[in-house]
C-alpha cells in the first residue's frame, strides 16, 4: 500500500503529558527527534503533577524547538507546516504545545494541524529512520500499551480504525508503575521494574491473570491488588528481582495472548506493538517468539519511538496534511477523545 506524506519540512510538537518534544520530518523521514524529560522534576512525588508539568513545558517548549532545528541545520524559514498533539492528555500540557503551534502559524505563515496522540502511536511504525526500514502490512492488529491506555485496534489502513478491546481499569503501563512503587523501586517505575527483573525468577511468585467475559478486554487492577498482598505477606523477605520478573511476565503474557488471539480471529497475519510498554524487552521477546511460531509478521518501533515523542506525531500529521486537512487559530486542546472520533 502506497501512503502519501506531506512533501516538505515539517515541525512536530508533543506536550501531552510530562515530556516536551519537538521533531523535524521530511515526509515520513525523521531528521531530528528531541525529548526534554521532566523525570527528575516529578521524581520527588513518584508521578506526574499536572500543574508542574504545564509550567515546565512553558519553560522548555522554545528551547526544545530550537534544538530540533539546530540538530538538522534546517533554517526555521524552511519549515512549511507544523503539527501538534491536541488530544487526549493533560489539558494544561496540551495547551502549551497548541499555543506554540499557533504562534508558529502566525510568525511563519504556515499551516497547522492538531493530531490525536493515539494515532501518533499507531502510525509510529511508518517512521523512516533508515533505508532498511520495513513497514507493517495492512490490515493489521495494533496493540497500544502505555501508562494511560491499553487497546487492541484493527487497522484497516491509516485513518481507518476499529477498537476491538480496551482496559476496564488500569492500563498495562499503569499497573507496572504501581507494582514497582509497591516494591519501592525508583521513579520512573516501569524502567526500574524492568531493570530489576533482568536476573529474576519469573516463576517465583504466582500472580493472577484476569479472566474476562470480553475476550479482547484487559484488566490489571487484580494484579495490582495481588502485588499489594504479596508485599504485605512477604514483608522484608520478598525477593525484589523475582517479584519484578513475575509481575513483568504476567503483564507481557496477557498482552501477547490477546493480541495474537485478535490476529487469529480477525484473519490478519501482521501485528504492531506501540506505546511506552512496547519498549519493554521481555514483551518484545515473548511477542517475537510467538509470532515466529505462528508465521505472523510483527513490527515494533525503535525504542525512541515507543515513549511519547514528537516524531510519531509528525508521521500522523504528515499523513493527514497530505490528505488536505488543516486547522486555524480556533484549534483547541481536549483532555479526552476516542480514536474512533477522528
Amino acid at each position: 500500500m502506497k501512503i502519501d506524506f506531506y512533501p516538505g519540512k515539517l515541525l512536530a510538537i508533543e506536550t501531552s503529558c510530562d515530556d516536551t518534544c519537538a521533531a523535524i520530518l521530511d515526509e515520513n523521514r525523521i531528521l531530528s527527534n528531541i525529548i526534554s524529560s521532566q523525570c527528575n522534576l516529578h521524581k520527588k512525588w513518584g508521578g506526574v503533577v499536572p500543574e508542574m508539568a504545564a509550567r515546565e513545558h512553558l519553560l522548555s517548549i522554545l528551547p526544545v524547538i530550537d534544538e530540533a532545528l539546530e540538530a538538522t541545520n534546517v533554517p526555521k524559514d524552511d519549515i512549511s507546516a507544523c503539527v501538534v498533539t491536541n488530544r487526549p492528555g493533560l489539558i494544561g500540557s496540551l495547551s502549551i504545545g497548541v499555543s506554540a503551534a499557533k504562534a508558529l502559524k502566525l510568525s511563519l505563515g504556515i499551516p497547522i494541524l492538531g493530531v490525536h496522540h493515539h494515532e501518533g502511536h499507531v502510525l509510529s511504525t511508518l517512521a523512516k529512520l533508515s533505508d532498511q526500514d520495513v513497514f507493517p502490512a495492512f490490515p493489521h492488529i495494533c496493540l497500544v500499551a502505555s501508562g494511560g491506555h491499553t487497546e487492541l485496534i484493527y487497522v484497516e489502513e491509516p485513518g481507518n480504525y476499529k477498537i476491538l478491546g480496551s482496559t476496564l481499569d488500569d492500563a498495562a503501563g499503569e499497573a507496572l508503575d504501581k507494582a514497582a512503587r509497591l516494591l519501592k523501586l525508583e521513579y520512573p517505575s516501569g524502567k526500574s521494574l524492568q531493570d530489576a527483573a533482568v536476573n529474576g525468577d519469573k516463576a517465583r511468585y504466582r500472580l493472577p491473570e484476569a479472566k474476562l467475559g470480553d475476550k479482547y478486554a484487559f484488566s490489571f487492577s487484580g494484579l495490582k491488588t495481588a502485588v499489594l498482598r504479596l508485599v504485605e505477606k512477604e514483608g522484608s523477605n520478598i525477593d525484589i528481582k523475582d517479584a519484578a520478573a513475575s509481575i513483568q511476565e504476567v503483564v507481557a503474557k496477557t498482552l501477547s495472548k490477546k493480541l495474537l488471539l485478535a490476529c487469529e480471529e480477525m484473519k490478519v497475519n501482521h501485528v504492531t506493538v506501540v506505546g511506552g510498554v512496547a519498549a519493554n524487552t521481555r514483551l518484545r521477546e515473548i511477542l517475537r517468539e510467538e509470532c515466529k511460531k505462528k508465521s505472523i509478521g510483527i513490527t515494533i518501533p525503535h525504542f525512541s519511538l515507543c515513549t511519547d515523542n514528537a516524531a510519531m506525531i509528525g508521521i500522523a500529521g504528515s499523513y493527514r496534511l497530505a490528505k488536505g486537512e488543516g486547522a486555524d487559530y480556533t484549534l483547541d486542546a481536549y483532555a479526552n477523545e476516542s480514536l474512533m472520533n477522528i
